[in-house]
């Protein structure tokens, strides 16, 4: 993973989401916390998200961290299959990129 601590802080168990998204012309990633993984999904879909990189979640009492990104991708896929609609443009790299 990129620009994460090592451990994952303290505190009262919850899984935190975060959205990393690619460095734009200021050159600085936005990393944006999420309260679950369908607000990442509903979020990333609904264009919250100009250009992501990756899903991670972490644990703060189990101290555990994960990249999402793959299975993200697959459900974003997924569910534009479902509606019969093309991925939209904006996330058509990150799907790529992570669900292969």
């Amino acid at each position: 993973m990129r620009g994460f601590p090592p451990i994952v802080p303290y505190g009262a168990d919850q899984t935190i989401y975060l959205v990393v998204e690619s460095p734009g012309q200021q050159g600085v990633a936005r990393q944006t916390e999420c309260a679950d993984i369908e607000t990442v999904i509903t979020d990333l879909l609904s264009g919250q998200f100009n250009d992501p990189i990756e899903v991670v979640a972490f644990n703060t009492l189990e101290h555990w961290t994960d990249d999402l990104s793959r299975d993200v991708a697959r459900e974003i896929r997924c569910r534009c299959d479902i509606d019969g609609r093309d991925v939209p443009d904006y996330l058509e790299e990150f799907v790529d990129k992570t669900s292969a």
